[in-house]
């Protein structure tokens, strides 16, 4: 069977990674295309479009990047038409995905949505897109089953994929000498991203703390879709402070503790039990219009809060993000009583993700469903 799989991010790069290797185990005659990065190349994917050319960030930036956009669009389109898949599968990415999605079905493929876009925070109307479009989503937080079997969406909940991503995986002994750090004091980590206007907006602001904490090292996970030269350009007025390069799990299994982009980054961190402050600050016009968008019953940000349903880790947003309230909240994790009682909330978390083998599960439900006739009549290519 053809796949053809479309990530727009790295986290989506990594989830797909885990997809295609399962995909490639259920179906040993598994033709693939993807839209991704290295990581879903390495299982066997073929790469036509990295995710780097993708990330676009913020009403604004989606706005002054529009020409951009609208071409991967038509090359999208052309390139699963030369294709002919059996199966469209998209994972995350909203912006883009939700519009294959309609044109996909209006094209009579196959749609299945590995990973979903967060519309129990924002834009709960477009749930009226994936019930039309969608043959069936593959959901990876238990919040999600029920908020779309609510809206009369064919769904599964099939566990996280980061729980097996990181229980596989297996850090170096010498982190410390291969990156040039004292192993005589703990590290900090900061992790800001991976995003090139998301970096440069919260970076700066993370650099404001260190030289609060002179018993500390502070270590930037560098994301591998930007150079190291965007990263300097930061770090030059601080000597103290490293980056490591495409290292991120390993720097946090060694880190104490973390200030951490919300995103997928702060369920990386609570995984590897690193107490973390997570941290986010948009453009103002952004901000403003996420204000009037975002759902008003979401009492939280960061998805390790979400999950567990309670403030496990402290949120700093907008304008709660700056120095003191940084160094203040920071300074409250370094405490054993407030580290222990995070630790208890990464435990309930971790329970709550359930299975570990949640791609070979989704991998294969699509390759049974797709051996049969689709359950609607739909238009061919």
């Amino acid at each position: 069977m053809k796949y053809y799989i479309i990530a727009g991010e790295p986290s989506g790069d990594l989830q797909g990674a885990s997809l295609v290797r399962a995909l490639r185990q259920a179906d040993a005659q598994a033709d693939i295309r993807c839209w991704g990065g290295e990581l879903m190349a390495a299982e066997g994917a073929v790469l036509v479009k990295h995710y780097r050319d993708l990330a676009f960030m913020g009403f604004v930036e989606v706005v002054r990047n529009l020409p951009t956009i609208l071409r991967n669009f038509r090359f999208a389109k052309a390139d699963i038409k030369a294709f002919a898949p059996d199966c469209l599968i998209l994972i995350d990415y909203p912006g883009f995905n939700m519009r294959m999605a309609q044109w996909g079905k209006s094209n009579g493929l196959r749609v299945f949505y590995y990973i979903s876009p967060q519309l129990w925070a924002w834009h709960t109307s477009r749930v009226k897109v994936i019930r039309e479009c969608v043959e069936r989503m593959f959901v990876i937080f238990p919040f999600e089953e029920s908020f779309y079997k609510k809206h009369g969406v064919e769904v599964t909940f099939i566990g996280h994929p980061l729980a097996a991503v990181i229980e596989r995986h297996e850090p170096p002994t010498d982190f410390h000498q291969k990156n040039n750090l004292p192993e005589d004091k703990p590290i900090i980590a900061l992790l800001p991203g991976s995003r090139r206007q998301e970096v440069a907006r919260m970076l700066g602001q993370m650099l404001k703390v260190p030289t609060l904490f002179p018993d500390y090292q502070f270590v930037v996970a560098s994301a591998p879709s930007l150079e190291l030269a965007f990263y300097e350009s930061f770090l030059a007025g601080f000597p103290s402070v490293k980056s490591v390069g495409n290292q991120t799990y390993d720097l946090l299994k060694n880190a104490h503790a973390a200030l951490v982009t919300s995103g997928t980054a702060t369920l990386e961190t609570a995984l590897f039990r690193v107490p973390q402050v997570v941290c986010y600050r948009a453009g103002n016009l952004s901000y403003q219009l996420a204000k009037r968008l975002v759902n008003k019953d979401l009492k939280y940000i960061s998805i390790v809060n979400l999950i567990a349903g309670n403030r496990v880790v402290e949120e700093l947003i907008q304008d709660d993000f700056r120095e003191e309230r940084t160094a203040e909240a920071l300074n409250s994790i370094l405490s054993n009583e407030k580290r222990q009682a995070i630790f208890a909330g990464y435990e309930k978390v971790r329970q709550l993700l359930g299975p570990t083998d949640c791609a070979e599960r989704a991998a294969g439900y699509i390759t049974a469903a797709i051996s049969q006739p689709a359950p609607h009549h739909t238009k061919s290519l």
